[in-house]
């Protein structure tokens, strides 16, 4: 559910106030982590090491209040639910946008991950999810990437987790992956402590057994 909200009776008001109309709203942290865990569940469950690095993204949101709200157009909302937008490669060879929803069940939310984008791909038309506040990923996974800068515009205020292709080394496995985000939803601190959860959710990875 999508509710409109006052900024200034909102903890973001002084931020509003200041970023809501600024040319250059958006800021873009970059963060190396060590993803070996993910491999190595990827290796070991058969699920997509995206789809892991998805569910782990939208997980360590989940717990943060500052991903709950979200600049539009002028205007502040504050949502119930979250989901995790991904880029789908389509059976035309173009590419389409996918949202998959949010669940604290990973085999839920691979098994809607794997159904969503499959439909996407075969029907060449992207899906959205209305009423959920979207985190947007991409993953370039052709070549190594340092980092990456993504457009800002005024059209897409959503934050946005990108990353290029993990480096394997001796001892582990990195992966430099660049957070971009709206300065009226959070502030640089927050965006830091995002980063930090991320890498804890990834290094606490577990399957729960059935």
């Amino acid at each position: 559910m999508k509710t409109e909200i006052d900024p200034k009776e909102s903890s973001r008001s002084e931020a509003f106030r200041l970023w809501m109309t600024a040319p250059v709203p958006m800021v873009t942290l970059v963060k190396t982590m060590d993803v070996s865990r993910l491999l190595k569940v990827s290796g070991k469950s058969g699920i997509k090491f995206n789809t892991l690095m998805c569910w782990c993204i939208v997980r360590a949101a989940s717990g943060m209040k500052e991903f709950y709200t979200l600049p539009e157009r002028g205007k502040l909302f504050r949502y119930d639910t979250l989901a995790v937008n991904v880029v789908v490669r389509n059976v035309k060879g173009g590419i389409n946008s996918c949202d998959i929803p949010f669940s604290d069940d990973l085999r839920q939310f691979n098994s809607d991950y794997m159904k969503l984008t499959v439909k996407t791909a075969d029907e060449c038309r992207s899906s959205y999810l209305d009423g959920c506040m979207i985190i947007g990923t991409s993953a370039m996974i052709q070549t190594e990437l340092d980092y990456i800068i993504n457009q800002y515009t005024d059209k897409f205020s959503n934050p946005m987790v990108m990353w290029g292709r993990y480096r394997k080394g001796f001892f582990k496995t990195t992966l430099p992956v660049s957070f971009q985000f709206h300065h009226v939803q959070m502030d640089g601190g927050d965006a830091a402590r995002f980063l930090e959860q991320l890498q804890k959710e990834i290094e606490g990875l577990r399957i729960s057994k059935r």
